[in-house]
């Protein structure tokens, strides 16, 4: 019975991975593609080659889909054929019945993660910088102006208590590449000693795992804030940390990281402070795990709207899909205005489209068997 089931569940699955991942592939790139083969000029074997990297990236976005579209054709026929009705009277229940879907769609929801992980974030990486290449944008690995880094920490106040405060922060005008221009920092790590550093540029030094400053002035000021000392410099070395650095070379867009990656990059934006990038990266984050678990989710709502006794033809079934899908991605949308607001954590904003899938997926299923 279980491999009768999977060989019914394979043709349409493979059907929609092919149907969804053209049809996102055609409104999401190809349009936009033949509008700069027109205008820009784009050669047509580039837009071929950018498609090409492009696919993997909606093949991830069709397998939850397919998987709905699978259980739901695959189950209504076998119920509009009685053929569940037979299997039922040997006594086979309904969640046994669905079963082989589970195991299929977890089947699914791995090779999800294989591509998401392994494939999509390197060919979407390397198809922006091909179409960058054939257009001939200057794209910078860095970023040139206004690079800010608070860095806080907590400070035993009077009454005992620690609280966060700003110990550092570390401002220059340009970057390019190598040297930090146009710098000012503020330094108030250690207590009744609070310097600012002007600097004309500074540079990395590998060696020493510190900043050499050029050309710069350092200004003591005193507890009541007057001026207790002014020193000025040509060069010289200080030990602050790297990640000014690290912040100013630019990382890759959220699709273009894996979730090691995005791990990394979060580190980095937690010492700068800048709440609002830290919660959006952890929503991708988090939807980089619940995203493939959408697969399970579709395989039980596909498989429980399918056993009920009514005949559904391809046609019906694909309208079907196209409802729910779109309704889980509002519920994304929604997920993300959610959490970057505060009102949802970024585990519960990155979560809520596939725990709906799941909670809509148990009810219609526990009808379905009563």
């Amino acid at each position: 019975m279980d491999r009768y089931i999977i060989t019914e569940l394979l043709p349409p699955f493979l059907f929609g991975v092919g149907t969804f991942s053209s049809l996102g592939l055609a409104i999401g790139t190809m349009f936009d593609l033949v509008r700069k083969i027109t205008e820009s000029g784009l050669p047509v074997a580039i837009a071929l080659k950018i498609m090409a990297l492009k696919f993997p990236y909606f093949i991830v976005l069709a397998f939850p889909m397919s998987m709905l579209l699978s259980t739901l054709l695959t189950y209504s026929r076998l119920s509009s054929d009685s053929e569940l009705i037979a299997l039922r009277s040997c006594g086979v229940s309904i969640y046994r019945l669905v079963l082989p879907a589970v195991v299929m769609s977890f089947f699914v929801t791995g090779l999800t993660f294989f591509f998401n992980e392994l494939l999509v974030p390197a060919a979407n990486y390397e198809a922006s910088i091909t179409l960058n290449q054939a257009l001939k944008k200057e794209t910078k690995s860095f970023q040139e102006k206004n690079i800010i880094y608070p860095e806080f920490g907590k400070i035993k106040q009077k009454d005992g208590k620690k609280e966060e405060v700003l110990l550092r922060l570390f401002y220059a005008e340009e970057f390019d590449g190598e040297r930090m221009k146009g710098l000012t920092i503020l330094e108030r790590s250690q207590p009744n000693i609070n310097q600012i550093l002007v600097a004309e540029y500074a540079t990395w030094n590998v060696e020493t795992n510190t900043w050499k400053f050029f050309n710069g002035t350092i200004y003591f000021v005193a507890p009541d804030g007057s001026y207790r000392n002014i020193g000025k410099f040509k060069q010289q070395e200080v030990a602050l940390p790297r990640t000014p650095l690290d912040l100013a070379n630019k990382k890759r867009d959220y699709n273009e990281m894996n979730i090691a990656e995005s791990l990394e990059y979060l580190n980095l934006l937690r010492q700068s402070g800048k709440e609002q990038k830290i919660r959006k990266l952890l929503i991708r984050i988090q939807q980089k795990f619940s995203l493939p678990f959408a697969c399970v989710a579709f395989a039980l709502v596909g498989a429980a709207l399918g056993t009920k006794p009514q005949r559904t033809s391809k046609a019906t079934g694909f309208g079907i899909c196209v409802v729910l899908v779109f309704s889980y991605y509002v519920l994304m949308s929604i997920g993300d205005a959610l959490g970057l607001s505060g009102i949802l954590s970024p585990v519960m904003a990155g979560w809520l489209p596939t725990l709906c899938g799941f909670g809509m997926g148990v009810v219609v299923l526990v009808r379905a068997s009563q």
